[in-house]
């Protein structure tokens, strides 16, 4: 098996998504727009046999700002899945042979371990990963609720027989009261994008790291893929979103909606009008996502009311070196002035990355809040189970398996 780190610029990347099915989040622009965002290391993990293949793209990053002033032994990074469906990419003779995907997932754990990572999260792609837990031992894998998509194959008709009699009436009275749908260049309504997404997190009370800078929407804006939608009322614009269309799949990536229309609800003229224009493009999938943190909630039942095409979603949680992580979880939890049984008690993955404050750790644990039904598309709350809970894997597992 020969398998390697490879660096953004890396022409493997490239080479590798041209023989594998893969989605805007996998390509190596989105990855390190990413990464800078993040102040981390874009990179991708590829293994490979024959035709049988594993490619996986990752931030890498040091977890020394964690601890400001202290010094913490060796440099000690952690793993995660850029923002949105990376997940692991299969060749077909990879999903073949389980012996390969779990050799070449130990390789993946080793190196990680010898870079000095001591843990890695990773988010499965929905569409992408049907059969992938039926190639590793139960739990390898932590489901994370569902996510709708909206099949563009079928007819007009069918499709909009699938959109719940609520959102068919709201959409209905958007158009009698005269709002306008519209594809726009994000680069030309850059600033009024960035105004309703702003206003929109300001709403939620999002994290300050979802407050995207122009620098983000403007790099995004330059990339082959993205397209813009808007809803306007006489020349004002109501809503809007941001999609990624890649490989017959379009991502809703981050959109929002003015404050002042909300009780008229143009987000649901927005989805339906982009859905028509994905089809229209030959496109499979319009994928609008699951609700905050993968949680049942108000989003989520705002999304199915779209379409009954679900999908599960699953995340990957890896603890590559138990010693260096039991170490940032105590240091952490001694910074934050608690014990560590108090820090480690939640859900959040990796511990040692928790907020300290107490009541947004518990907000975390049990993410239901964040963004209201049909008011935001954006990121999601990283909550998961905590390493020794039943969510996070240790690759020794699958060893004695």
């Amino acid at each position: 098996m020969d398998f390697v780190h490879l660096e953004i610029d890396d022409p493997q990347w490239r080479e590798a998504l041209g023989r594998l099915r893969h989605d805007f989040y996998h390509l190596p622009e989105y990855v390190r727009l990413d990464s800078e965002w993040n102040q981390a290391q874009p990179r991708a993990f590829l293994a490979r046999t024959g035709d049988e293949e594993l490619f996986i793209p990752y931030l890498l990053r040091r977890c020394d700002s964690l601890f400001p002033g202290v010094m913490v032994g060796d440099e000690v990074y952690d793993v995660v899945s850029p923002y949105g469906y990376p997940g692991v990419l299969l060749s077909d003779a990879a999903r073949a042979s389980p012996d390969f995907v779990r050799q070449a997932m130990h390789r993946l754990n080793e190196t990680l371990r010898e870079m000095g990572v001591c843990s890695a999260f990773f988010r499965m792609h929905p569409l992408l990963s049907n059969g992938l837990a039926e190639l590793f031992p139960e739990g390898f894998f932590t489901g994370a609720g569902e996510t709708v998509a909206m099949d563009l194959t079928l007819d007009e008709g069918e499709l909009w027989k699938g959109i719940r009699e609520g959102h068919q009436w709201t959409i209905k009275k958007c158009k009698k009261l005269g709002f306008v749908p519209r594809l726009v260049s994000l680069r030309e309504y850059i600033e009024r994008v960035m105004e309703i997404y702003w206003e929109t997190m300001d709403r939620v009370q999002a994290k300050e790291s979802y407050y995207f800078g122009r620098e983000y929407f403007a790099r995004l804006g330059e990339m082959p893929g993205v397209h813009c939608w808007v809803v306007e009322s006489e020349g004002r614009q109501a809503a809007a979103c941001i999609f990624f269309e890649c490989g017959g799949i379009v991502q809703a990536h981050l959109g929002g909606t003015k404050s002042e229309f909300l009780n008229k609800s143009p987000f649901h003229l927005l989805l339906y009008s982009a859905a028509g224009w994905a089809k229209s493009r030959g496109n499979r999938y319009l994928h609008i996502g699951g609700g905050v943190g993968g949680s049942n909630d108000r989003l989520l039942q705002f999304k199915r009311g779209f379409s009954q095409l679900l999908f599960p979603f699953s995340t990957l949680r890896l603890v590559t070196d138990e010693g260096k992580y039991r170490e940032l979880t105590a240091r952490r939890a001694q910074a934050a002035d608690v014990s560590v049984e108090e820090f480690s008690c939640g859900d959040f993955f990796p511990a040692y990355r928790a907020p300290s404050e107490p009541s947004l750790r518990s907000r975390l644990s049990h993410p239901t809040s964040g963004t209201s039904a049909g008011d935001a598309l954006g990121r999601g709350q990283h909550a998961a189970p905590r390493a020794g809970a039943p969510g996070a894997y240790s690759i020794a597992k699958m060893r004695r398996s």
